[in-house]
């Protein structure tokens, strides 16, 4: 048994070989189909629904969640934050029944002071709610010393 077909082998695999080669060659070129205006204009359709739904179900999750605490259970809540610096932030968070006012510089975190849960000023009241509790509280801190 030889490794090597014989020449009577070798000229059929050639034969059948250009045999598809000729028989395309006797025909006319058939011009490649090309993508047409409107399937391009429906396909960016669909990509505009599509893209459309996704950002209006992110809007729609964000409405109904209020913005906050998004994927985020338990008793830790943030209920506001005041930056005091680029990098510097004072953060007031709720803890069952108590608050922590927590400063958070880059590396670090630090309790500032506790109080019991409290009444925040509503959003009408003042322009920065927030701010203007921690400086009555600041105010009341600096009156007992």
């Amino acid at each position: 048994m030889t490794l090597y077909p014989s020449s009577s082998q070798r000229f059929l695999c050639a034969v059948l070989f250009l045999l598809p080669l000729t028989a395309a060659a006797q025909t006319a070129p058939i011009d490649a189909p090309g993508v047409s205006t409107t399937a391009t204009l429906q396909m960016l359709l669909g990509l505009g629904i599509v893209l459309a739904l996704f950002f209006g179900g992110a809007y729609l999750l964000r409405r109904l969640n209020g913005g906050k605490n998004f994927g985020r259970t338990g008793p830790l809540k943030i209920l506001g934050g005041l930056m005091i610096g680029p990098r510097e932030r004072i953060v007031l968070v709720e803890i069952g029944e108590t608050w922590l006012v927590v400063g958070v510089v880059p590396g670090q975190i630090k309790t500032l002071h506790t109080l019991p849960k409290g009444e925040l000023p509503k959003e009408g009241d003042d322009e920065k709610p927030f701010a203007f509790w921690l400086k009555q509280i600041t105010e009341k801190l600096h009156e007992k010393q």
